[in-house]
């Protein structure tokens, strides 16, 4: 079974600037990322898209059926059109298009010549250097840097709360003209370099328009098509400049820079260091990577930053020399160079001015102290902590199980009780149902007749303006408080907008498992959070209760432990093959869990390591498919029942079902809300979802979940994978078990793989008097 990431969803970081044993310089793996997307395997829904190409010196598509074009995969590009009705990705990617708009345009106010590292030496200077010669005007300023038109901020609308179906607007006619030209001079530039024209859409996308003179003038901007990698973009070059390619070619190092930082992005980093960037670039066959860097950073493509490393003293730190005494010159700090993509280091600049603002801000006077602790004695022990810290905070991180969101149902109903305009945002739609965890106050007089709470919206619904309290004059959402489950979920960019969208004196409260997998984007905001310490954190005392949840708890900490299980509640079924993996994963599901434990095969899910392989998603999904909904696929594949897991944007999935099909696209339920895809979206953004990845069903929990673990999976397999993939079982788990002792080495040996980012210390210098 394969077990290849598939760009956001299953990309880990790792050791940049590692080569494989055995590689050849030139054609190693992306840093970060054991593979790069478009060497193994088409992404699914919830993947972030990602073209698969062959290998040699020609582009050549992979699998036409699964290969998927770049629906969204730069969150500011926006969309066209202000067309009425918008899909719910292109509503998302609008808002936060404006947000980085207003975001750009403050920081180039704020933006100044880089007045420390006069102490740098060799690389660092150099890197330094640079970016100076481009501030003082050595060397021309390029499109990068220049700022965008201003956007006014206006006020947006309240808009109905219930979820109606939506459809992707068709783009004007007149916009459409243009860009056919464009794609068809691109196609004649691709097939003169042996690449298919196929890949011609996507070119465009990337490069916009003048593409075709872009390509001949600089063929490595084939790079920037998602899935193509470096060796293919070579065997691209030679064929249009024939002798005068060589890898000395400043255009070929500047482009496997940007490429080597936009997968470093994939697998979770919004920067890299530089030793770490050069190494790469010298595994990638450039002369000199030093000057690559260098050139990069003239043109604007990169940024290079100076972060000061935190240092601590001795206990006893031996006495100087009298000489070193005098001689009068303050000791240097230690700094970190490390080279970034700018639209992430704008986003974690953002973020942490506005998290800084909310800290700084006074939190609105909605209720006495008194009437706080009233509402906080009548609440438990967790709760009461957490009610009693916001009452004071107007930024609090709060850390739990799925248990512990009873203490954030217990902080809105007192937040409520006292007059404050309170909202929870979700990461998926599953997350609206939190009856189970007593989240939705069934008891509001102004809540529906349904029971349902009209206060819990995901947040991209919150940040759109597809659901939510709307914004009031000045564009920030209309609310006191702000809950936010899930936070661990938060990449960098979702996280910025979110802070720049919070009116002053609202009360923000992130909470969520931190034990669980990192969000499917740059950044690790919630752990970067906790670390940094700049605010309050509550921690729950409440454990998730039963034997799942004792085996989960245990996992937490690094240890499998046996638990009692007198219900069935965990089961383990050991399995030799993949074939017999395939067959005991069917019948848990279609006959013994219904059967022993009461749990319908529809309240059931299947989680497993990978898409491909014998025993990935797809595989899973055919086999249950065949066995639970048997159907010929009359609607593009899908019948009516299948159940699907839905991409709307990459890194998000929406479980469902399927209802029907007609002109207008595929119409799905998912958790109570229609949804239409269009038929032209249905082969990139619709699967089949009997199966998931962990990635995929993180936010989401199920009364009975099968995990299955086959030999070919240890690899993939880490202590916070399997801490998710069991925790999204609610009352019963059962575990195809083939990897033998690598389970338990990955609980006890493998933690979460680490990120290179930079919001602890902007924090830092943001709230420098924080403990």
């Amino acid at each position: 079974m394969s077990t290849e990431p598939e760009t956001t969803e299953e990309a880990e970081p790792g050791a940049l600037g590692a080569a494989a044993e055995g590689s050849t310089p030139g054609t190693g793996d992306a840093p970060g990322t054991g593979d790069a997307p478009g060497t193994g395997e088409a992404p699914e829904a919830g993947d972030a898209p990602s073209t698969s190409v062959g290998t040699g010196g020609a582009v050549a598509a992979e699998d036409g059926s699964e290969t998927t074009e770049a629906l969204a995969g730069d969150a500011g590009a926006g969309t066209e059109g202000a067309a009425a009705q918008r899909s719910e990705a292109e509503a998302e990617l609008a808002a936060q298009r404006l947000e980085r708009e207003r975001i750009e345009r403050r920081k180039a106010e704020k933006r100044g010549p880089i007045s420390a590292g006069t102490g740098l030496s060799g690389t660092a200077a150099d890197l330094l250097a640079a970016v100076r010669a481009v501030e003082s005007g050595e060397k021309p300023v390029v499109t990068a840097f220049r700022e965008p038109e201003p956007a006014p901020r206006g006020t947006v609308p309240e808009p109905a709360r219930r979820p109606r179906p939506v459809s992707a607007p068709a783009a004007p006619p007149s916009a459409a003209a243009p860009a056919a030209r464009t794609v068809e001079a691109v196609r004649a530039v691709l097939t003169g370099g042996g690449a298919p024209d196929g890949l011609a859409p996507q070119v465009v996308a990337a490069l916009g328009e003048g593409a075709d003179g872009q390509l001949r003038e600089d063929p490595w901007q084939l790079l920037r098509v998602t899935g193509v990698r470096p060796e293919q973009a070579d065997g691209f070059a030679r064929a249009l400049l024939g002798a005068e390619c060589g890898p000395n070619d400043e255009r070929r190092g500047r482009a496997l820079t940007v490429w080597l930082l936009e997968q470093a992005a994939l697998a979770g980093h919004t920067a890299l260091d530089a030793p770490a960037l050069t190494a790469a670039l010298s595994q990638r066959a450039v002369p000199d990577p030093d000057e690559a860097v260098q050139s990069t950073l003239a043109e604007g493509e990169a940024l290079v930053f100076q972060d000061a490393l935190e240092t601590t003293a001795p206990a006893a730190a031996p006495a100087r020399d009298a000489a070193e005494e005098d001689d009068g010159e303050p000791e240097e700090r230690p700094v970190r160079v490390l080279v970034g993509l700018e639209r992430y280091a704008l986003a974690e600049e953002s973020l942490a001015d506005g998290l800084a603002r909310v800290m700084n801000s006074v939190p609105k006077g909605d209720g006495s102290t008194a009437e706080w602790e009233e509402a906080a004695a009548s609440a438990g022990r967790s709760a009461a902590e957490l009610i009693r810290t916001v009452a004071g905070h107007a930024l609090v991180l709060h850390t739990g199980g799925d248990a512990s969101r009873a203490e954030t149902a217990a902080l809105l109903r007192a937040a409520r009780g006292l007059g404050l305009r309170a909202w929870t945002a979700t990461h998926t739609t599953g997350g609206h149902d939190l009856r189970a965890s007593g989240q939705a106050p069934a008891d509001r007089p102004d809540g529906p007749e349904d029971g349902t709470d009209t206060t819990v919206a995901t947040l991209a619904d919150l940040l759109s303006g597809a659901e939510g309290p709307g914004r009031d004059a000045d564009g920030a959402l209309d609310l006191d408080l702000l809950v936010v489950l899930d936070a661990p979920q938060l990449d960098v960019e979702t996280a910025a907008v979110l802070a720049e969208s919070l009116p002053d004196g609202a009360r923000l409260v992130l909470s969520g498992d931190p034990g669980v997998l990192w969000s499917a984007g740059p950044g690790r905001v919630f752990a970067d959070l906790l670390a940094a310490h700049v605010c309050p954190q509550v921690a729950s005392r409440t454990p998730d209760p039963g034997p799942v949840g004792e085996l989960v708890s245990g996992v937490g900490i690094g240890e499998l432990n046996q638990v009692d299980a007198p219900g069935k509640e965990v089961v383990i079924v050991p399995v030799r093959d993949a074939g017999e993996a395939v067959h005991r994963t069917v019948q848990l599901v279609a006959d013994s869990v219904p059967r022993a434990i009461g749990i319908p095969a529809e309240q059931t899910q299947v989680i497993t390591p990978g898409h491909g392989g014998a025993v990935g998603t797809r595989a899973l999904n055919t086999a249950l498919k065949e066995r639970l909904n048997p159907g010929p696929g009359r609607f593009g594949g899908f019948d009516p029942g299948d159940r699907i897991a839905y991409s709307p944007a990459p890194g998000r999935t929406m479980p469902g079902r399927v209802v029907g099909a007609d002109a207008d696209g595929l119409h799905l339920d998912c958790s109570g809300a229609p949804v239409v895809v269009p038929k032209e979206r249905v082969e990139h953004s619709v699967r089949l979802g009997w199966a998931l990845t962990a990635h995929q069903a993180v936010g989401l929990r199920w009364p009975a979940a099968v995990v299955v673990l086959p030999g070919d999976a240890a690899a993939a397999l880490t202590r916070p994978w399997v801490y998710t993939a069991f925790g999204r079982a609610e009352r019963h788990l059962s575990v195809v078990h083939g990897v033998e002792q690598a389970l338990q080495r990955a609980v006890a040996e493998v933690p979460q793989k680490a990120r290179t980012t930079r919001l602890p210390a902007l924090l830092r210098a943001q709230v420098p008097t924080a403990g």
